[in-house]
């Protein structure tokens, strides 16, 4: 893990904090293998949803078992405890609040010359969730499913689906059964991976195409997103998680440690981002000495180690100005205020996926309950991007009604732009409209 001091060595602390090339990057290899999975599904359908399960999942299932079937959905329940339905529904409750918050509503306005203008809000009639497997099917991500899931709910999406890796059992792992369920998705298939995405896009005899996909995913999934957008809109091209803290000499050594190696633990392997910027050395090299002490019985340590030397960072700062100066140049996934004055710090905030103030407000809660959305901009795009939201379930409807005096009052300048700009039929479009009322002009 790098020791850095903005004093003597600012470059190498920007590099480190500049993680916007992740996405960036062409593979072109990878981009082969995903492009001939997308048109093996665009053509073959179920059929190559199946190959496909069997060579990458090690998986035979027949096309009467790629999606779950309702006994399934009440199997599930049975194997998962009141303590983990509570704990879904607590998170359900917060994050389905916090969402309606977003919703907006339609409007028009009619002003004296007879103009209507307005805005109409619908929602998208389907969108696909992408649902990673966990390790072997083990860890299951629910909390993607609650994030994903929720914002289209509340914005009325009619039909909601997932696609999520099957387990080497032919099932889906219960808890996240449950989760779908809870969320009322009742339409989940046993698909992983970039052909997942491409059923989703193209559709397939059994998964019927939707018009938005949303869900993080592993390489090949991203670029198949990548891949099929335009033909179905996107949430976000996720990269790796990151985690960026600024604290000062109040900060408690133990808590930033905790909190750098709950982003660490992220996998595959190194991928994720974990950086302290401190105006204290004496904390800067506690967390350290912190850091390995958690490591010792961290049950992902090779993972969370693999991250932090790879993207992981203390980095003593002058003062707290520069901290939010560097803050604003990572333009971080999550940025944690664990300073005196986490208020005051919080208005020269500019560029951050989310934030998160004070030393009881740690990063995972926003991962899991808070109700904020943990689908968040990565790799410097908190610059020009926001977190998921209701919005990217909805369309928005301009809606425009003018009258002859309100063409009257505007036409005129329409048809002076229009000629201004080389466009006949758009110039006599409106003066069509308007001869006899505001004089002559070519025809």
């Amino acid at each position: 893990m790098q020791i850095l001091n903005t004093n003597k060595q600012l470059e190498a602390v920007k590099t480190l904090l500049d993680r916007r090339n992740l996405l960036s990057v062409e593979n072109e290899d990878l981009m082969r293998k995903v492009k001939e999975i997308i048109h093996r599904v665009s053509k073959e359908g179920d059929e190559a949803l199946l190959d496909y399960s069997a060579r990458f999942d090690q998986v035979e299932l027949s096309v009467a078992e790629l999606k779950v079937s309702p006994e399934e959905f009440r199997a599930a329940y049975s194997l998962v405890d009141d303590e983990f339905l509570a704990a879904l529904r607590i998170a359900r409750k917060n994050i389905f609040s916090f969402h309606q918050k977003q919703l907006r509503q339609s409007w028009m306005t009619y002003d004296q010359h007879g103009v209507l203008l307005g805005q109409r809000f619908l929602p998208l009639e389907s969108a696909g969730l992408y649902v990673p497997g966990g390790v072997g099917g083990k860890t299951p991500l629910v909390s993607t499913v609650l994030m994903n899931a929720l914002p289209a709910v509340v914005a009325e999406v009619p039909r909601i689906i997932i696609c999520t890796p099957p387990r080497q059992d032919k099932t889906i792992n219960p808890f996240l059964l449950v989760a779908a369920k809870e969320v009322g998705v009742n339409e989940v298939y046993k698909v992983g991976g970039a052909q997942a995405i491409a059923a989703m896009a193209f559709g397939t005899e059994t998964i019927n195409r939707v018009n938005k996909i949303v869900g993080p995913g592993n390489l090949y999934v991203t670029m198949a997103k990548r891949l099929v957008y335009g033909e179905v809109g996107l949430d976000m091209l996720a990269g790796p998680s990151e985690i960026l803290i600024i604290a000062d000499e109040s900060a408690d050594p133990v808590l930033i440690a905790a909190d750098l190696l709950s982003q660490a633990e992220h996998g595959p392997v190194d991928e994720a981002g974990a950086i302290l910027l401190t105006t204290s050395e004496s904390l800067l090299r506690a967390v350290a000495l912190e850091i390995e002490k958690q490591l010792a019985d961290l049950p992902r340590q090779s993972i969370a180690r693999a991250s932090l030397e790879k993207s992981g960072g203390l980095i003593l700062v002058q003062n707290l100005d520069e901290a939010v100066k560097l803050a604003n140049f990572a333009a971080p996934e999550h940025l944690e205020l664990l300073v005196a004055e986490p208020y005051q710090l919080l208005a020269k905030i500019k560029n951050a996926g989310a934030v998160f103030l004070g030393a009881y407000s740690p990063e995972p809660i926003g991962d899991y309950v808070a109700g904020t959305n943990h689908v968040l901009p990565t790799n410097g795009t908190a610059r020009f991007a926001s977190a998921l939201s209701v919005q990217d379930f909805m369309k928005e409807t301009s809606i425009i009604g003018y009258n002859l005096e309100g063409l009257k009052e505007n036409g005129a300048a329409a048809i002076t732009l229009a000629r201004i700009e080389g466009l006949e039929a758009h110039a006599r479009a409106v003066e069509s409209r308007l001869k006899g009322e505001i004089g002559g002009g070519k025809s």
